[in-house]
């Protein structure tokens, strides 16, 4: 019987390890099915990043939403742990944060570790809160749960931050198509503040997984905070995306003068952005949910569904037209990766391109021999760059999956772009850190050709 159980664990991680399809830098779920990451912190005694993320233990489409764990020292290796948060008679496990209560206003204990999940039941949703004293692997749930009730049926993801000037807890909470804002001294007790969101940007859908943030501006000493907003539906190329807001929190109520959508990233495979909690050298980390809600449970995976984007960094820059913008760049434990240079193109591969602006198009074009590919575009005329998917392999498990998706650039004499190639997915990142694409791809084959014209690509294979 031992010896059974063995061999089925042994082609159980065997299978996990060889998989087509599942990516080799790229966080993913051991089996079954994951969504939008939760609660994620870096715990900076013990130097572990944590990751918890919507998790159907059972299957691999959604269901039985459970929080998961993954812990990772560089962001780029990832060891699962046991399950953290499991559904009770309250409901199940929706998204939502985690902090370090190092001040224990909580009083669970000096520097325990505190999650805000939402939990969905049928006749609504409801915040809680849980514990934990180990560092993040065990949680217990707060005897006095819920901590906060709902009077609408889309009421959940909350993001708790510490707010330094009122020294309380700040959260902001999605609510229909507008996020809510509150206050507390002990994640316990919860205060309303006020809301934000009617008439401006976009309202195609739901909006979810909210995250608040004050960032840097690139090159001055001015900081500005920055509001992130998920939404189901509504995003440019159709499904889920990001949207985010330039403004001021006074602690109260946030303020924005943006007039226009802002997009973080102009792949169609980029949601539920969220940031780390106390990230290092006062970083601001973010890792998104590298698919789409239009086609999640259809991707042609076997044993998981879904990936984690490589960790970004990101901060503010002022774009030509004087407008603040999100800046983002592969955070620097990605661009530390093993690689080496390469005349050939590995299925694991990273790839500087530099651009000439001309008269005619640039483009770049990743391939492989059943003629399956990807074509990049620097359109001068229309200023954009374009990633073009529409025969990059396996396309029809849904009508949604072939697209182009595009990004308007900024009119300069040359351009850089570092592109990042796993098993199924390219994510295009500007080399200025003025924008990134993320985008899925099934090649049945690994696109193993470069194909350059107007521009110049230098390949690296990724270890």
């Amino acid at each position: 019987m031992k010896k059974t159980i063995l061999s089925l664990l042994c082609c159980s991680l065997l299978v996990a390890c060889t998989e087509t399809y599942r990516p080799a830098y790229h966080h993913t779920p051991e089996r079954n099915w994951m969504n939008d990451p939760n609660g994620m912190f870096y715990d900076d005694v013990n130097q572990v990043w944590h990751l918890y993320f919507q998790h159907n233990p059972y299957a691999t489409v959604w269901g039985h939403m459970t929080w998961a764990h993954s812990t990772s020292t560089d962001l780029i290796h990832w060891t699962t742990q046991p399950n953290a948060i499991m559904p009770d008679s309250l409901g199940t496990i929706f998204s939502g944060s985690a902090v370090i209560d190092k001040y224990n206003t909580a009083g669970f204990g000096e520097n325990a570790v505190v999650a805000m999940f939402t939990y969905s039941e049928k006749v609504g949703q409801i915040q809680a809160i849980a514990y934990s004293n180990d560092g993040g692997y065990t949680f217990t749930k707060y005897e006095g749960n819920p901590v906060l009730t709902a009077d609408i049926k889309d009421f959940r993801d909350p993001k708790v931050f510490w707010n330094e000037a009122t020294s309380q807890w700040n959260m902001v909470l999605a609510a229909g198509q507008e996020v809510r804002f509150y206050s507390s001294s002990n994640l316990k007790e919860w205060t309303y503040l006020s809301s934000f969101g009617e008439g401006l940007g976009c309202h195609g859908g739901v909006w979810e997984c909210p995250d608040l943030m004050l960032l840097p501006v690139r090159g001055t000493e001015e900081q500005k905070w920055v509001l992130i907003v998920n939404i189901n539906p509504g995003g440019p190329f159709g499904g889920s995306a990001t949207q985010y807001f330039v403004g001021d929190w006074d602690g109260q109520t946030f303020t924005t003068d943006q007039t226009n959508t802002q997009w973080m990233d102009y792949g169609k495979d980029h949601y539920a952005t969220v940031s780390f909690h106390n990230a290092p050298n006062n970083r601001h980390v973010v890792l998104a949910w590298m698919s789409n809600w239009q086609y999640a449970d259809r991707v042609p995976t076997k044993h998981f569904r879904s990936a984690n984007s490589i960790a970004r960094d990101i901060d503010l820059y002022v774009d030509a037209n004087n407008q603040y913008r999100i800046g983002v760049r592969p955070a620097p434990e990605m661009e530390a990766m093993s690689t080496q240079p390469t005349q050939a193109l590995a299925p694991l591969a990273k790839i500087e391109v530099n651009v000439i602006r001309g008269t005619e198009p640039a483009s770049i074009t990743l391939s492989n021999d059943k003629g399956e590919q990807v074509v990049m575009t620097y359109d001068f005329e229309r200023n954009t760059f374009t990633m073009d998917r529409t025969a990059s392999g396996l396309v029809e498990f849904a009508r949604e999956f072939p697209c182009v998706t595009s990004v308007e650039l900024e009119n300069k004499s040359e351009y850089q772009v570092t592109l990042y190639l796993d098993r199924c997915s390219i994510e295009a990142f500007d080399g200025q850190g003025l924008w990134s694409m993320t985008n899925l791809v099934f090649p049945t084959k690994p696109y193993n050709q470069v194909q350059t014209q107007g521009c110049e690509a230098k390949l690296y294979k990724i270890n």
